[in-house]
């Protein structure tokens, strides 16, 4: 199938793209963790962190430059943590207007965005080195609730689907609508908001019609309301040791950076 819809994940056969997925899936958990707790005004330990995940981008051979740029994606939702601009106490900045902007509080407010922009080039590591599949089995391997990892797995594999009936009402539209000179169609943008609605509630029609069919197929094929998936082989040591390296870096920036900011 043609899917419009790119992954994340870029094959190869680095050291990080074979690494126990289980590794890899603790390490990035942590790793964002070690980022979260972060001293906010500790400043030497963001570029520190980032050369880490530059470095291990490096050995996965993925650009530096791509994963900073997509990483930035994530950066509109730090805007929620704005009013952290006006409303920590601190010697006043600048007024906009008419509301002070403190230096506390825009060093927490950057502090928030270092550390977002960081925790996802940390993620997006994982999703770029490790296989969709993988990472199910290897979240299933760890524990997680059978229940959490069917719904991922499905929204996963379905995005697929709902893209595909998607395209199909566009063409459909497409094919009914006489397009002007200028590249202009159909009536008003009261009309275009009924069309749109539209086809919508017909999406969501399709969509649910095609689930009963796709449950009633699992269930015709055994399915009882759980993945299956091979038993996990035994860890190596040699993937825990590998695993345990950045780690033990980004712990090691930590514990610097406490003590300076201390």
């Amino acid at each position: 199938m043609g899917f419009a819809f790119q992954e994340r994940y870029q094959a190869g056969d680095s050291p990080l793209h074979l690494l126990d997925a289980r590794v890899k899936v603790v390490a990035t958990l942590l790793l964002i963790l070690g980022i979260v707790l972060t001293p906010q005004f500790a400043w030497p330990a963001y570029p520190l962190i980032w050369a880490l995940l530059a470095g291990l981008s490096i050995i996965g051979g993925i650009g530096i430059g791509r994963l900073a740029r997509t990483a930035t994606l994530a950066l509109p939702f730090t805007l929620a943590a704005i009013t952290l601009l006006f409303t920590t106490p601190g010697s006043p900045l600048v007024q906009v207007l008419g509301l002070t902007i403190t230096d506390a509080g825009l060093g927490r407010f950057l502090a928030i965005v270092l550390k977002s922009w960081l925790a996802v080039q940390a993620a997006l590591l994982l999703a770029m080195t490790t296989h969709f599949t993988d990472l199910l089995w290897a979240l299933n391997s760890l524990r997680l609730p059978a229940t959490l990892i069917a719904i991922i797995s499905f929204m996963y594999r379905y995005l697929f689907t709902l893209r595909e009936e998607t395209e199909r009402l566009l063409r459909a539209r497409a094919s009914r609508m006489a397009a002007s000179p200028t590249g202009r169609a159909g009536g008003s943008l009261a009309w275009r908001a009924r069309v749109a609605g539209g086809m919508v509630g017909n999406l969501f029609l399709r969509s649910y019609e095609r689930s009963e069919r796709v449950y009633a197929a699992m269930l015709a094929r055994g399915y009882k309301g759980q993945l299956r998936t091979l038993n996990a082989p035994p860890l190596s040591r040699r993937a825990v040791l590998l695993g345990a390296v950045p780690v033990a870096i980004l712990l090691l920036i930590e514990l610097v950076a406490l003590i300076w900011w201390r």
